[in-house]
């Protein structure tokens, strides 16, 4: 387990879990995208991975990778196992024991409650270092789906129970994510979880038909808004240039929305948008 903290802040409420419709999805880029939001608004902004596979020892992984490109200094990784699958997965084929809740949650719990201090470490003078004490937004990034095992009967759900923690979805931009999306919101509602919202996780620069029906009708079908979209390539932007374009890639109430968590009355019909082109064939 590796962590890093700083100076105090006040303490922290609930973090945000974000998971996705399944792997590959940009969940850690969108992660970043957001950390680097909460910065250059001034916040305390901390991310946390609590499993990881396909890692071995010092190699960096996601959280190291959303810290490379928010500029987060403060940083949890939790458990780390070496083969390139499903967490249950990748300890039983190594002989290693499942990861139980208490293993996973009590270093979150604990990190939460530690002092805060994260800012941009190329802007040291900015609001996020000064003046008064500030709000603190802590990220926790799940693996793979949002029913993919992180120990025998584990989900990122219970996580999130535990934490009292509204989730986030991070999905696909094209054909296919309707279902995907739908199915996943289902199932965080099911647990009692309340889903803050939908990120995609990679738009293209020149969106097809589907893509941009999907953008209306996720909202519509979902019953959560479309809280931004993350442009395709974003990970390969050097780490000011990320920070600077990373507000204008989600609504621009999406801070409040998630401390307020009434997600209908701050969005209604303008999620379902977000400047993107409309819903129709060419000509």
């Amino acid at each position: 387990m590796t962590a890093s903290s700083g100076s105090a802040s006040p303490p922290a409420p609930a973090p945000i879990v974000i998971t996705g419709t399944g792997t590959d999805v940009g969940k850690t880029i969108a992660t970043a995208a957001l950390a680097a939001h909460g910065l250059s608004a001034g916040l305390d902004v901390g991310i946390c991975k609590p499993i990881q596979t396909g890692l071995a020892p010092g190699e960096p992984g996601d959280a190291h990778e959303a810290a490379r490109l928010s500029g987060v200094r403060r940083m949890l990784e939790v458990r780390r196992l070496p083969d390139p699958l499903a967490p249950e997965t990748a300890a039983r084929v190594a002989g290693l024991p499942q990861s139980t809740l208490p293993e996973l949650i009590d270093p979150i719990r604990a990190w939460l409650r530690a002092p805060g201090g994260s800012a941009p470490d190329s802007a040291p003078d900015s609001p996020a270092t000064s003046g008064p004490a500030r709000g603190r937004l802590d990220l926790v990034e799940g693996a793979g789906g949002v029913l993919v095992r992180l120990g025998t009967g584990l989900t990122v759900l219970d996580l999130a129970r535990s934490l009292d923690a509204p989730v986030i979805v991070v999905a696909r931009a094209g054909l296919g994510t309707l279902s995907d999306t739908e199915l996943t919101v289902r199932a965080i509602e099911a647990a009692g979880l309340r889903c803050a919202g939908i990120v995609i996780g990679s738009w293209p620069a020149d969106p097809d038909l589907a893509e941009r029906c999907n953008l209306e009708d996720l909202p519509r079908l979902t019953g959560v808004p479309v809280l931004g979209r993350v442009p395709a390539g974003a990970g390969a932007v050097e780490r000011d240039e990320f920070g600077r374009r990373a507000p204008g890639w989600f609504v621009p109430d999406l801070l409040d929305v998630l401390r307020s968590g009434d997600r209908r009355a701050h969005y209604g019909e303008k999620s379902t948008v977000i400047g993107s082109p409309a819903c129709q064939a060419a000509g």
